[in-house]
């Protein structure tokens, strides 16, 4: 293996490491916790971090540890289904920009993308609560609604591209239609940016979650979340610093950890630096 090859995985390999540990937290506790996060035990309140209670306890006695696990299904749920909304209609949306570019299906798609990017994902989530009431549904949706022109837009520069390749025009002599060679010819050539792109906003969708929790507008009590929990910690860090101190420490590791996967899938499925494996 060359020294470039191998020095792709210094941060692959972390970033694989850091996504599987929080998903399979995740996954873990749908069978087992240290404790019921549901469960209140005022006696063992704000405990620090024990031989019983690993993580220490909350204000109401809760495990931290159980919290965080729990915690993380929210993220993934809220994070996964958004990335997928974006991706469900933003590279649809992109790819006919492409095609019809210069027209006015393109000007109007692109456009449209302009007026979403105006909003960020907070502010469609309080006028999405303002209507609906707050919970991760709504989150989910206006964290989705902000990755459509992410994708969209990523997908139609990387479409321009390829649209005057010699095998685009084989194929649109050969009687291919503009939708067929979308999706038969272009699509598969820009997967790795998409894929690339999905693990990074993935990431941001964390960071979304927790900010909508954090505030009041993600997923309610009972269920535990990063970013609420961050909040309820805010007046008693000087108490108990450790409410804050671990959720803190997750967030910021399960991010990292996808922003490493994510420079390492970039770097892998590059095709210019395929030939230095």
């Amino acid at each position: 293996m060359s020294v470039a090859a191998s020095s792709r995985f210094k941060t692959l390999l972390p970033g694989a490491f850091l996504v599987l540990v929080f998903f399979g937290a995740a996954l873990i506790s749908f069978f087992y916790t240290p404790f019921d996060v549901e469960t209140l035990n005022i006696k063992n309140r704000m405990l620090t971090p024990n031989a019983v209670n690993w993580l220490g306890t909350d204000h109401f006695g809760r495990d931290i540890l159980s919290m965080l696990m729990v915690g993380a299904r929210t993220s993934i749920a809220v994070a996964f289904i958004a990335v997928g909304i974006g991706v469900l209609f933003g590279v649809p949306l992109g790819l006919l920009a492409a095609s019809y570019r210069g027209r006015w299906a393109d000007e109007f798609i692109m456009r449209g993308n302009d007026l979403v990017f105006a909003f960020p994902a907070l502010l469609i989530a309080i006028m999405i609560t303002a209507v609906f009431g707050p919970g991760a549904v709504n989150a989910i949706i206006a964290i989705g609604i902000f990755n459509v022109p992410v994708f969209a837009r990523l997908t139609r520069g990387a479409s321009l591209s390829l649209w005057n390749r010699e095998f685009i025009m084989a194929a649109r002599v050969a009687g291919k239609g503009s939708a067929r060679i979308s999706f038969e010819h272009i699509l598969p050539n820009i997967l790795n940016l998409l894929i690339v792109q999905s693990t990074i906003q993935f990431s941001l969708g964390i960071l979304a979650e927790a900010g909508l929790s954090y505030v009041g507008l993600g997923a309610q009590p009972p269920t535990p979340s990063w970013g609420r929990m961050l909040a309820d910690s805010q007046t008693l860090t000087t108490v108990a610093p450790h409410l804050a101190l671990f959720p803190g420490m997750v967030i910021v590791l399960t991010v990292l950890g996808l922003n490493l996967l994510g420079d390492g899938l970039r770097d892998w499925l590059d095709p210019r630096l395929r030939r230095e494996r």
